[in-house]
């Protein structure tokens, strides 16, 4: 078995990391960036750079590369990153949303949200969450980063979800986690191993089913916002039960088998029917 590949910031991944399957075109994942498409020294044609910390991940089904964070490193906003942020004050003009505790305040734009008119814009007070993409981080230190809740090339929602997040409650993961939670609940049905030996959500979504399922939103910077359906006290304790198996799998680094032990327990004790 070879030895994972560590890359910094600015490295350029070895040629022979990179997917060998020609019939389709290479994928680039989060934390890289393509500096050119031919160089001499680089026999695949492709010189591709990591723009974060990180391990080299290399999908040859999909003819895929990407970088995985670390699970614990700080969350340093990208554009195209999904967020949850939170609504810390208002202008006229924008909501200052903090994103990390250890960041400047982001700019959200009053009318970023679909369909937002400046009599239909949603009113927003302090402390109410949003989930958001990155729009842009400007250059140099201190830099305002921009978010938005719409695609800026249709007008819309995209990917789905993109607004005010009302109800439901927020957990914090490590930045890892949010990661592989992302590529998990993005990945098909068809899929039944799991992403990254994440299996959770699956099995979540199996056992919560019949008493109305529950709605999540990810973000890159290590929040995790959860909402079951079905209201009154088993909403509640659902809804915890869920932070409590997303809290433990982060801590632990459970296998797959351990993931859904733990889901069972879990719902066992917080007495959510399933």
């Amino acid at each position: 078995m070879s030895s994972p590949v560590i890359l910094l910031p600015g490295d350029h991944v070895p040629s022979d990391q990179l997917p060998s399957n020609k019939s389709g075109p290479l994928r680039l994942g989060a934390g890289l960036r393509l500096l050119s498409p031919a160089f001499p020294s680089s026999s695949s044609g492709h010189v591709i750079a990591s723009t974060q910390a990180g391990l080299l991940s290399t999908d040859h089904k999909k003819n895929a590369v990407s970088v995985l964070s670390f699970p614990n490193r700080r969350y340093i906003p990208t554009p195209n990153d999904l967020v949850i942020a939170q609504v810390h004050h208002s202008s006229a003009e924008y909501f200052y949303c903090m994103i990390t505790p250890q960041s400047p305040h982001a700019l959200l734009g009053q009318l970023a949200f679909e369909g937002a008119t400046k009599k239909t814009r949603p009113m927003l007070r302090q402390g109410d969450l949003v989930y958001a993409r990155v729009l842009s981080i400007g250059l140099g230190a201190g830099a305002e980063v921009e978010l938005t809740c719409v695609n800026p090339a249709t007008g819309k929602a995209e990917p789905g979800g993109l607004g005010p997040l009302t109800g439901g409650m927020v957990f914090d993961v490590s930045t890892g986690m949010a990661a592989r939670l992302m590529r998990a609940s993005s990945t098909t049905s068809e899929q039944e191993d799991g992403v990254d030996g994440l299996v959770v959500l699956e099995e979540l979504g199996k056992k919560l089913e019949k008493v109305g399922g529950f709605e999540i939103a990810v973000g890159r910077n290590g929040k995790v916002w959860v909402d079951c359906s079905n209201g009154g006290d088993a909403a509640v304790k659902a809804t915890v039960a869920i932070g409590r198996c997303l809290n433990t799998i982060d801590e632990h680094d459970l296998n797959q088998t351990d993931q859904r032990k733990l889901v069972t327990r879990i719902l066992r004790e917080m007495k959510v029917e399933s």
